[in-house]
């Protein structure tokens, strides 16, 4: 995958992993309020982007949304995204959600891909159990292959998370966390509350929504040509998979109107640097944390 209009970079082969790492004490990342302010060219370039695509050709692609994941994860197997390692660095939830050290945390990855953030978290915690799901057959199977993949500490299927019901495969109210990690991008704006609806019914009052992805003015965001968009903020790349980048306010509505409270929602700002290439490039993700409401008494 090219850098133009097909940037799939937030921890792949052709990005800098320092990307996705905890901020901490590094000069090249910032957590905030504000997404990044582009230059006058940049600037420029977004405001003349071009016609939106037709409707047709959007109806299509909503159409064919699962054969073009398939196809991406047929032609790059394992190897495009590397494993997640920094998701416990930067959602405490993923340690501090027992009320007992010997307690075993379930999670449901929505939107697994072929395992980069459920095979780290396995490894490093063996009190983890997991759901993982993902839009894609192919890439579950990848899963299922994994030599990690263990049936009695993992549950992997198939689901298209806008119209499959969750609780054919979780029961009601039983999970800890649930991980939304660069997967809502991927869904068309008009779909994105079914998500969130769904992952509601098998969440645990007071627990919480893990959600990280792409933010308004992404450097992915800019790469896009003339003719890639689709509507505001959302994209299409040339494989036909589609990206969506978010606004804080945006976000929040979507969770609010869902049911769900805010706990955190900020940028994250950095700098990738590519020695190899001579680039720095500047990112922007959306990391926020949403709660479902505690039961009342």
């Amino acid at each position: 995958m090219s850098l133009s209009g097909n940037d799939k970079t937030e921890g792949s082969s052709i990005g800098s992993q320092s990307a996705m790492s905890s901020c901490g004490e590094d000069p090249l990342c910032e957590k905030g309020q504000a997404t990044r302010l582009l230059g006058p060219g940049e600037l420029a370039k977004q405001n003349g982007s071009g016609p939106v695509v037709s409707a047709f050709k959007q109806a299509k692609l909503e159409k064919e949304a699962q054969k073009n994941w398939d196809l991406f994860y047929k032609r790059n197997s394992t190897n495009f995204f590397r494993d997640r390692h920094w998701t416990t660095r930067e959602f405490e939830e993923l340690r501090s959600s027992r009320e007992f050290d010997d307690q075993k945390l379930t999670i449901l990855e929505a939107g697994c891909g072929v395992g980069n953030c459920l095979f780290p978290l396995l490894e490093e915690d063996l009190n983890i159990f997991a759901y993982a799901c993902d839009f894609s057959p192919r890439a579950i199977e990848y899963v299922k292959q994994n030599p990690l993949y263990d049936a009695e500490r993992c549950k992997a299927f198939h689901c298209d998370l806008t119209q499959d019901d969750l609780l054919e495969h979780v029961p009601a109210a039983s999970v800890d966390v649930v991980t939304l990690i660069f997967v809502l991008s991927a869904v068309h704006p008009d779909k994105m509350h079914l998500v969130l609806q769904n992952v509601y019914k098998v969440l645990k009052p007071g627990k919480c929504v893990l959600f990280r992805d792409y933010g308004l003015n992404d450097h992915a965001m800019l790469r896009f040509k003339a003719g890639n968009k689709l509507g505001e903020n959302f994209y299409v790349r040339q494989d036909g998979t589609r990206a969506y980048f978010f606004t804080d306010g945006f976000l929040a509505q979507l969770f609010k109107a869902t049911g769900y409270e805010e706990v955190v929602n900020e940028y994250v700002l950095r700098e990738t640097v590519n020695k190899k290439e001579g680039l720095c490039v500047p990112r922007v993700f959306l990391q926020s944390k949403f709660r479902k409401p505690p039961r009342t008494p």
